[in-house]
């Protein structure tokens, strides 16, 4: 994987066309860009490029405690990459960062997809207070993998799952939790103007699909879809069903 700006990331370049806008996928707490199904890193006449925020997966860093700090980097990296707008693809922490970008950094926003997302991102107190710790670490994990799939989802799924989170540090997983908790933009949706698509599994119980509904109605520019028999990681419960919606959506945006 090639890194820029301290950040590793991978890169799918299935439209050589320079009329076709980049994708960036930006995963969520704890998570790395393999939180996305190949199906979805590997999308058909597309340009995708799925982050390892700081801190998270190969790249350096400590991590931030804000979606603000989020934001700055991936902003550092495309410029070290010459992309200068993108249409922006985040599940749950990385949909709040893509709302963020598209509040404060409109001009490189082209569009916005948000998978499992909320205006707000409370977490449970006793979590963040689990993943602080390297004693109650296990833990934390072991309680996010169990609210985050559905219930019919494979083992091997959610044991793999787990194992990848498990090598992040507890201190960048609290940080995220952090940073999601804070987070609250219920008050300036409306301003948000760019295409958007909505994501949400049916079974969501971090993100549930009233959340997702909140977005719909207040940013004008929207669509929702409920993804049926998926969990709060619906891109890799339903990555197929994922990806027909964001191919359906894609074209809608000119670059």
């Amino acid at each position: 994987m090639p890194t820029a700006a301290d950040l590793h990331y991978y890169y799918y370049e299935g439209s050589t066309e320079g009329t076709v806008p980049p994708v960036i996928l930006i995963h969520g707490a704890g998570g790395n860009h393999l939180y996305w199904h190949p199906h979805i890193r590997r999308l058909p006449n597309n340009r995708v490029y799925a982050l390892d925020l700081p801190g998270h997966g190969k790249s350096s860093g400590r991590g931030h405690q804000t979606i603000t700090g989020y934001c700055d980097s991936i902003l550092d990296w495309m410029e070290a990459v010459s992309l200068y707008s993108a249409i922006f693809v985040g599940h749950s922490m990385g949909s709040a960062i893509a709302l963020m970008l598209a509040l404060d950094h409109p001009k490189h926003v082209l569009g916005l997809g948000l998978v499992g997302a909320g205006a707000r991102l409370p977490v449970n107190a006793e979590l963040i207070k689990a993943a602080a710790s390297p004693t109650t670490y296990h833990q934390a994990i072991d309680n996010i993998v169990k609210w985050s799939f559905s219930p019919d989802t494979p083992s091997q799924l959610t044991d793999q799952a787990a194992r990848r989170m498990a090598e992040i540090r507890p201190s960048v997983l609290h940080g995220d939790f952090l940073a999601c908790n804070a987070f609250d933009e219920t008050q300036r949706l409306s301003r948000i103007y760019k295409p958007t698509i909505i994501l949400c599994g049916a079974l969501d119980k971090m993100t549930p699909p009233r959340f997702s509904q909140y977005l719909a109605d207040n940013i004008s520019n929207s669509q929702l879809e409920i993804i049926p028999d998926a969990g709060h990681m619906l891109m890799l419960e339903q990555p197929d069903k994922v990806a027909d919606a964001l191919l359906d959506f894609l074209p809608s945006i000119h670059y």
